[in-house]
């Protein structure tokens, strides 16, 4: 009898233990990962996903949540010694106190993470980008941070301006580019004799600035292009991995991209917009959560147009708000934040595609149609991911919106290239509200596409697609998992 009374303890023990489970989700979970507790949300969610009444939607639901807090923890890798090591290099002696006010106004990310404070892994160098007075001490120690673009930029953008000065003209300057692009999964990331499937990018085939593509070679014979009716445009491959050795997908192809402009009057040139017509109402409506019109957003892009009713015009003050408020700094993996406009409003810096998404949002909060493109830049020496827009002017068709390129401070020799009726020194400096360069590669129509073929697991990028995706039957490969190389050739 006293073994079976022992026996019906553990198990009330254990049923009470099972209820308290019961109990934790999912509010308690979530309370969990708002406070930061991720080792025990995660034990938690895989307790909770061991019922056998969940649906797959929800299984997959609490799969995401894993996946996300992983993320972060990702991003969030330096310790307080590590922020305090970097940041005594410009301010010897630097106290906890100087940290918490650095913190407190959002120019040093950070958060708390199972009880422990954690920053954000480019949060020390983005505090010298964010912070004035900070930039002003890395300044006088390094000088001023210099951008091999520039002197490319004070050349070719004067020349679009006058390549395009005839009526009708909008494309000018084209360069031919030969890419080579490489994804690598290191051997033994999964296991033998399994099935690697790879999306990667290619230059969309149906939009002005871009022609002449032509596939080289391919490192796996059989492979898939995606349909230019696919937000992202993609070459899918797979392959079997091999023990011991690297998965390797690579392929090579030229194109040819023009620089953009439009010159138009806003005065005489704007037309009121149709906004019965389907584009107009596509291009204005809200896509939560990264293209909003809260009352936030609203409030802040009327009071900032004032009393302007010109769209062009309304336009280029927002372009320029942003340019001058929202500095650039280093980002977080887009999929780890839950509004990427309001992020930028709280933290008062973005990167490429957050202040884009920020200008998207602002444009369409008051009637001004805006989309996404997206895809990288290739300015030699430069050559990385970019993100920039576009908006729809009645009268003028779409424009190329650089928002991150922002105003131009080009030197008055340069400017001297522009005949009379190419256009203006305030023409170049605001080049980037209705203009593009040559050296771009457009990827991406919209954001947080669908993949042709579908993608079976959640991405590694939930909102952009310029480094790749890659699965395999065991779930999605994150980033940290595989390394991608880009080789570029301007061949003309």
């Amino acid at each position: 009898m006293r073994h079976t009374g022992l026996i019906l303890a553990a198990l009330l023990v254990l049923a009470a233990c099972n209820t308290r489970q019961e109990k934790r989700a999912p509010e308690d979970i979530e309370y969990q990962i708002s406070l930061g507790n991720f080792n025990t949300a995660s034990q938690w969610i895989r307790a909770y996903m061991a019922r056998t009444d969940l649906s797959p939607t929800e299984l997959l639901d609490w799969q995401w949540k894993l996946d996300w807090m992983q993320r972060v923890e990702l991003d969030f890798s330096k310790t307080e010694d590590e922020a305090v090591e970097y940041i005594s290099k410009y301010y010897p002696g630097v106290t906890g106190q100087q940290l918490q006010a650095w913190e407190d106004s959002r120019a040093l990310e950070c958060m708390t993470l199972n009880g422990e404070k954690r920053y954000f892994s480019r949060a020390f160098r983005n505090l010298f980008r964010i912070d004035s007075a900070c930039r002003m001490i890395y300044e006088s120690v390094n000088g001023p941070e210099a951008d091999s673009k520039d002197t490319l930029l004070w050349d070719h953008l004067p020349r679009v301006l006058l390549g395009t000065q005839n009526i009708g003209q909008t494309l000018t300057n084209p360069k031919t580019y030969r890419i080579t692009y490489r994804i690598t999964v290191p051997a033994n990331t999964i296991p033998d004799g399994e099935l690697l499937r790879v999306w990667m990018p290619l230059p969309r085939t149906d939009v002005s600035r871009q022609t002449d593509f032509m596939l080289i070679n391919t490192s796996q014979p059989n492979y898939i292009i995606s349909p230019d009716a696919f937000a992202h445009k993609s070459i899918y491959m797979e392959r079997t991995t091999r023990a011991g050795e690297d998965a390797v997908f690579e392929y090579t192809f030229s194109y040819k991209a023009y620089a953009q402009y439009h010159h138009f009057n806003p005065l005489r040139d704007v037309k009121p917009y149709d906004t019965t017509s389907a584009e107009y109402i596509e291009f204005t409506k809200e896509r939560l959560p990264h293209i909003i019109k809260s009352q936030r957003i609203i409030t802040l892009t009327k009071e900032l147009i004032g009393q302007e009713t010109n769209p062009f015009l309304q336009l280029q003050k927002i372009f320029s708000y942003i340019s001058l408020n929202y500095p650039w700094a280093g980002a977080r993996e887009y999929s780890t934040i839950d509004c990427i406009p309001l992020y930028v409003l709280d933290n008062r810096h973005g990167d490429c595609g957050q202040v884009s998404l920020l200008f998207i949002s602002m444009c369409r909060s008051i009637g001004i149609p805006a989309r996404w493109q997206s895809g990288w830049m290739l300015h030699p020496g430069s050559e990385n991911l970019h993100d920039w827009a576009e908006a729809y002017i009645e009268g003028v068709g779409w424009i190329p919106v650089d928002q991150s390129f922002g105003l131009q401070t080009i030197p008055s020799d340069k400017t001297s290239l522009l005949p009379e009726g190419a256009g203006t020194p305030e023409d170049l400096r605001l080049f980037f509200s209705r203009g593009m360069d040559a050296y771009r590669m457009i990827v991406n129509a919209d954001i947080s596409g669908a993949f042709f073929p579908a993608k079976i697991f959640p991405r590694s990028e939930t909102v952009d697609f310029q480094r790749g995706e890659v699965e395999w039957r065991g779930g999605n490969l994150y980033f940290d998992k595989w390394d991608y190389q880009l080789k570029v050739e301007s061949i003309q």
